[in-house]
């Protein structure tokens, strides 16, 4: 099984319903060609590091995905391209260590504080978490006896 994950950014000038239709679109795609969907992150509304399309922010979508052959990408990608309600695009194949990222993400162990359902989570799966023990104090090194002077 191969995993796979598409990013890509709607015009943020469509209305709200049109945006998640469009982002549906693509989802319906790939479960169409066969694909098992994963997760489907809708990420929102976020500013653009430069103008695309003579926009300034787009809404992004990441859908990650597993399948058995990658033969299908290129038809997804021309669908991608001639959209013109899709400003930019990109189709990454995970390899496992992006596969446990991302479960590790979704699970709240990356990105913010771990809660208590992720700790949970992850002691369920058998992966022992310890909780970082103190270091233990220096004991303060004993001041050098002061120098004796002899008197004249």
């Amino acid at each position: 099984m191969r995993h796979y994950e598409v990013t890509f950014i709607v015009d943020p000038v469509l209305s709200g319903d049109e945006i998640k239709t469009t982002a549906q679109a693509y989802v319906d795609m790939l479960q169409q060609e066969g694909c098992t969907i994963v997760h489907n992150d809708e990420m929102g509304l976020r500013q653009l590091a430069y103008p695309i399309k003579k926009r300034n922010s787009g809404v992004y979508y990441c859908v990650e995905f597993s399948s058995e052959t990658g033969a299908f990408i290129p038809k997804v990608e021309l669908a991608l391209s001639r959209d013109e309600r899709i400003m930019r695009f990109l189709t990454v194949a995970l390899d496992k260590y992006g596969v446990k990222y991302n479960a590790d993400k979704r699970a709240g162990l990356i990105g913010k504080k771990p809660t208590a359902k992720a700790v949970a989570t992850v002691e369920g799966e058998g992966v022992a978490t310890k909780k970082a023990e103190p270091a233990p104090k220096a004991e303060p090194k004993a001041a050098a006896p002061a120098p004796v002077q002899e008197e004249e």
